[in-house]
């Protein structure tokens, strides 16, 4: 299949690791101009130069904290400055704490909101006039499988993925007369170091060894492991590309079989 992703221009934000970089360098092998972000300089430099190993183009590079207003500004007009437009934008950001409800203050409340909700509506208002003008875009935030079913000792992430789902819903009506579809992907256990610190939290807490922790996570998916960055990362690029034409307003798990939520 023809994903018709070359000369698009992406935005991808928290890419540096994990399932951000995995999109980043996804769409950069179907020909995409890529914009890439994330806090610290340096790794940004180490994955910009992976990509451009990987797809023989450089991406732009934009050191960006997601809960900052004036970052994502910048993200964006410095991608509107080298390539033009913004046809494509991945909403991604890291988790919040975890913890019970009686662990969680007020400060890391409003933190889990800017970073997981507000972040991704300020995201989405920068690039809105660019994909507005052209009639065309394409928006994929990235949740979790909470969305379906809550996740035990993570109520900060239940409560604000979930909130993603009813802004993506919607936005796909106000959105889709201008030509711009939004989705939203929610990974399961996918093999990444955001899932590697949880397991080690739950190892701590149950007296568990980390590989036994990952053996039980294991033994509740029908496909028998965790997912890889790479598999996720696939299922993103469709819904972020022309050849996705149909689809929007819908929230995907890619989760081995995991949740058993119909």
């Amino acid at each position: 299949m023809d994903l018709q992703l070359k000369g698009r221009t992406a935005i991808v934000l928290a890419s540096t690791k994990g399932l951000g970089k995995a999109t980043a360098l996804s769409l950069a092998r179907e020909g995409a101009n890529v914009a890439i972000s994330g806090r610290d300089e340096a790794a940004l430099a180490a994955v910009s130069r992976e990509i451009e190993q990987a797809s023989g183009q450089a991406p732009l590079a934009v050191v960006t904290d997601v809960t900052k207003a004036a970052d994502i500004e910048r993200l964006v007009k410095e991608t509107v400055d080298r390539f033009g437009t913004v046809d494509i934008l991945i909403n991604n950001a890291g988790g919040p704490a975890a913890g019970t409800f009686d662990q969680m203050t007020d400060e890391l409340w409003q933190q889990a909101f800017e970073l997981n909700l507000l972040s991704f509506v300020r995201a989405i208002r920068a690039v809105l006039p660019h994909m507005r003008k052209q009639r065309f875009g394409r928006i994929v935030n990235f949740a979790s499988s909470s969305f379906k079913q809550p996740i035990e000792n993570l109520i900060l992430s239940n409560t604000f993925r979930t909130g993603i789902i009813g802004l993506a819903k919607t936005l796909s009506a106000e959105l889709g007369p201008d030509g711009i579809l939004i989705n939203t992907v929610g990974p399961g256990r996918i093999a990444t170091d955001r899932v590697a610190f949880l397991d080690a939290v739950k190892a701590q807490n149950t007296g568990l060894s980390v590989d036994e922790v990952r053996q039980q996570a294991e033994s509740l998916i029908p496909l028998g492991r965790y997912g890889e960055p790479e598999e996720f990362a696939r299922v993103v690029t469709f819904l972020a590309s022309p050849a996705n034409s149909y689809v929007t307003g819908q929230s995907i798990l890619v989760d081995g079989g995991m949740v058993k939520a119909i």
